[in-house]
C-alpha cells in the first residue's frame, strides 16, 4: 500500500488513489484541481499530471518512457538566473535523496519563451518496506503573489505579501537579462559540464543551446590553452576567487575570439559549491584597435627619431655652407619648414594605416606647396613654375626627401638662377617608363651660367648623396646648356611608395 505523509496542498488519501487506480475517475479528479500537480516514479518518469499541470508548463508532455524525465516543463532555472538540467531539479534531488522539498520557488520557461515563479512542494512515495518509490509535486504561479491571493491560513501581511512579489519579479527579470544579455553567459558542473547556455552564447560561439547544454565546456578552448580550465575549476572547487582576465576562445566554425572572462562560483543555500558561471565579453575589437595603437605608436616613434636625425644633418650641412651665424640661422629655419609643409601633406593618413607601408600624397602636391613661396602668381602675372608631365602617389617617407631636394632647387634658383629675375620660368617634367620614374628641373631665362654665384652648393651635393643616393636609391645630375640650370633626377618608382 503506497502512502504519503501529511500534505497542506494535496490530501495524502488522493495520491494513494492516483496510483493505485489511475484511471478516467482520477484524472478528472485531478483536472478540477486548481493548482498544478504530477507525479513520476522512482526514475523519474512522468506517470500523470493534470490540466492546471499542463497550463503552468505551456505544453502537454507524452507521458512515461517517451516523454521528458523528472519534469514536464520545457526549462528550468535558479531565481538567480542559472539553467537547472531537468537532472538537478528538485523533483529529482527529491527523488534521490527520498525527502521530502516544500515551498521551493523556481522559475518556468515555457517553449514560447514567457516564464512565471512556482512554488512547489513535493512528497516521497514510499512503498510498504520504506523504500521510495515515486513522488508527487504539487505546484502553482507564484510571480503575482499579493494580498488577494492570500490562501486559507496564510498570514495575511500586506508588506510581507508586497516585498515577497517584488522578490519573485526581480527574480524573472534577472532571468530575462541573462537569457537576453548581448554578452555570452553559461553554467556548468564543476567537472565542466555546460548547464545552460544563452542567446548570447549562441551568438558569439555559434553553437545551438541544444548543441551546447551536456557537451564540455573545454570545446570552446583552444589546443593550446587547455590547462586554463584545470585550473579555473580546481580554484572554483577550493571557493577561491578567480581574477578577471582575458583569454581566446574558439568559435563552432573553428575561428578563434578574444574575450573578457568573469567566473564565479554557483552555492546552493547552504553554500556548497556545485558549479560555476561565466560571462563570455567579445573584445576583438578592443584588441585590434589596442594593436593599431601600438602600430602608430611605433610608427611615430619611429618617425620622431627620423626627423631628429634628419633635422641634426641639416644644422651640420648648413653649418658647413653658412658665412654668418645669421645664414645658419636662416637656412636651417627655411629647410624645416620645408619639412613641416611635406608631413602637412601625409598627416591625415597617419590615423587610418601604416603611413610606411603606402602612398600618403602626390608628388604634383608636394612640389607645388614646397615651390609656392617662390612663385608670385597673379591675374596679371602667370606661374614662374610649371609642372607637367605624369603624376604619382608618393609614400611618407619619399615625400620627406623630395620635399628638402626641391627646397634646395627653388632655394637655389630664387638665389642664383631662373628665380632670381622678373623673366625667369621653372618647367619641371615627370615621366614614367613602369620601373623608373623621371624629373627634370629646367630654368630659363636666368642670369648666364657661371654668373650665379656657388652654382653648385656644397650643401646641395651632399643632400643628393644622402636623399637620391642613399633613401631613394635614385641618381641625380646637373647641367648647364645656353637656357639655364637644367637637374634630372631618376628614381626607382618602387621607392616612391615604400
Amino acid at each position: 500500500m503506497t502512502s504519503l505523509a501529511s500534505s497542506a496542498d494535496f490530501p495524502s488519501s488522493l495520491v494513494s488513489l492516483i496510483v493505485e487506480k489511475p484511471d478516467g475517475m482520477t484524472q478528472a479528479l485531478l483536472d478540477a484541481l486548481p493548482i498544478g500537480v504530477y507525479i513520476c516514479d522512482a526514475s523519474g518518469r512522468l506517470l500523470q499530471y493534470n490540466r492546471a499541470a499542463c497550463g503552468l508548463w505551456g505544453r502537454r508532455p507524452e507521458p512515461g518512457s517517451a516523454g521528458p524525465l523528472f519534469c514536464g516543463s520545457y526549462r528550468l532555472y535558479s531565481l538567480e538566473g542559472v539553467h537547472i538540467p531537468h537532472a538537478s531539479c528538485p523533483m529529482a534531488w527529491v527523488l534521490a535523496n527520498g525527502r521530502a522539498l516544500r515551498d521551493q520557488e523556481i522559475i518556468i520557461e515555457r517553449p514560447d519563451g514567457s516564464r512565471i515563479v512556482a512554488l512547489v512542494s513535493i512528497e516521497p512515495l514510499r512503498d510498504a518496506d520504506g523504500e521510495t518509490v515515486g513522488a508527487v509535486n504539487v505546484f502553482r504561479d507564484n510571480s503575482e503573489r499579493s494580498r488577494h491571493c492570500l490562501g486559507p491560513g496564510e498570514h495575511d501581511n500586506t508588506q510581507d505579501a508586497n516585498q515577497r512579489t517584488e522578490t519573485q519579479l526581480d527574480a524573472l527579470r534577472l532571468a530575462a537579462i541573462v537569457e537576453w544579455s548581448d554578452d555570452a553567459i553559461l553554467a556548468k558542473s564543476l567537472d565542466g559540464t555546460i548547464w545552460s547556455w544563452n542567446r548570447g552564447a549562441e551568438r558569439l560561439f555559434g553553437y545551438s543551446a541544444a548543441e551546447a547544454i551536456g557537451q564540455s565546456v573545454t570545446m570552446l578552448i583552444p589546443e593550446d590553452r587547455q590547462d586554463e580550465e584545470e585550473a579555473i575549476l580546481s580554484r572554483i572547487r577550493k571557493g577561491l576567487p578567480v581574477e578577471h582576465y582575458e583569454t581566446i576562445r574558439q568559435r563552432k566554425d573553428g575561428s578563434l575570439v578574444n574575450i573578457s572572462l568573469t567566473v564565479s562560483p554557483i552555492k546552493t543555500a547552504d553554500g556548497t559549491i556545485v558549479g560555476a558561471s561565466k560571462i563570455a565579453r567579445d573584445i576583438t575589437e578592443r584588441v585590434r584597435a589596442n594593436e593599431q595603437q601600438k602600430l602608430l605608436l611605433q610608427e611615430m616613434n619611429h618617425r620622431i627619431k627620423n626627423i631628429i636625425a634628419l633635422c641634426s644633418g641639416l644644422v651640420s650641412l648648413s653649418a658647413r655652407s653658412a658665412n654668418t651665424p645669421e645664414d645658419l640661422a636662416r637656412s636651417v629655419q627655411e629647410r624645416l619648414l620645408a619639412l613641416a609643409r611635406a608631413h602637412e601633406l601625409i598627416l591625415p593618413h597617419t590615423g587610418e594605416a601604416d603611413d610606411s607601408a603606402g602612398p600618403a600624397t602626390t608628388l604634383y602636391n608636394l612640389i607645388g606647396m614646397i615651390v609656392s613661396p617662390h612663385d608670385h602668381a597673379t591675374a596679371d602675372a602667370p606661374s614662374r613654375i610649371v609642372i607637367r608631365g605624369v603624376d604619382v602617389p608618393i609614400s611618407g617617407r619619399a615625400a620627406t626627401s623630395l620635399a628638402l631636394l626641391f627646397h634646395e632647387f627653388a632655394t637655389n634658383a630664387a638665389k642664383y638662377g631662373a628665380l632670381s629675375t622678373t623673366e625667369g620660368v621653372v618647367e619641371i617634367s615627370c615621366a614614367n617608363d613602369g620601373e623608373q620614374f623621371a624629373i627634370e628641373w629646367r630654368e630659363s631665362g636666368g642670369p648666364s651660367a657661371g654668373t650665379g654665384g656657388d652654382g653648385e652648393p656644397g650643401f646641395g651635393d651632399r643632400l643628393a648623396r644622402a636623399t637620391v643616393q642613399g633613401q631613394l636609391r635614385g641618381e641625380l645630375s646637373r647641367l648647364w646648356d645656353s637656357d639655364g640650370l637644367v637637374i634630372r633626377l631618376s628614381v626607382p618608382l618602387e621607392r616612391l611608395n615604400s
